[in-house]
């Protein structure tokens, strides 16, 4: 029997495709240390689950996206920001079957150790990783081609980036 391989289907666009019709806005932080940057293992239960991802959630009602971000990575790792803001370094528009959002992906290094803290309700272990070992890993849909961009890699799949 043989099996045929579907070409991947385009999800992520740096340009905002037509028709597009965003439901939500998702923050995400490459959160890095020492050169390498922080992946948090989904738990089963949860959406995608079993799998690795960055920092990330949706942005609430009435929430300024700088907000959002720092209240995600204190949810997600209990790192609370008393000085500075994440930057902001892409904005990619995602197209699911079902609906449409916004991605913001920012970046914020460490100069210190950090002792993570998860909240064992959505993740079950966390590692500090390089983008070479992340891209190895099962993670969350479409994460390879945010970290190809977002680290520069030119074997991009991110399809409309030119990185």
């Amino acid at each position: 029997m043989k099996v045929r391989v579907l070409p991947r289907q385009q999800m992520i666009y740096r340009e905002k495709p037509n028709d597009f019709n965003q439901k939500f806005e998702i923050v995400s932080c490459f959160f890095e240390r020492d050169g390498k940057f922080l992946l948090l293992l989904r738990n089963d239960s949860k959406p995608q689950g079993n799998t690795w991802g960055v920092p990330a959630g949706k942005v609430e009602q009435g929430e300024s996206l700088d907000q959002a971000i720092c209240r995600e990575l204190e949810e997600e790792t209990g790192y609370k920001i008393l000085s500075g803001l994440p930057k902001s370094t892409h904005t990619l528009f995602v197209r699911y079957p079902e609906y449409d959002f916004f991605y913001h992906m920012y970046q914020f290094s460490l100069d210190q150790d950090y002792s993570v803290q998860i909240d064992q309700r959505a993740h079950k272990e966390f590692r500090w990783v390089s983008p070479e070992e992340a891209l190895k890993m099962n993670l969350i849909m479409d994460l390879d081609s945010c970290v190809e961009l977002f680290y520069n890699i030119q074997d991009t799949s991110v399809r409309g980036v030119s990185v």
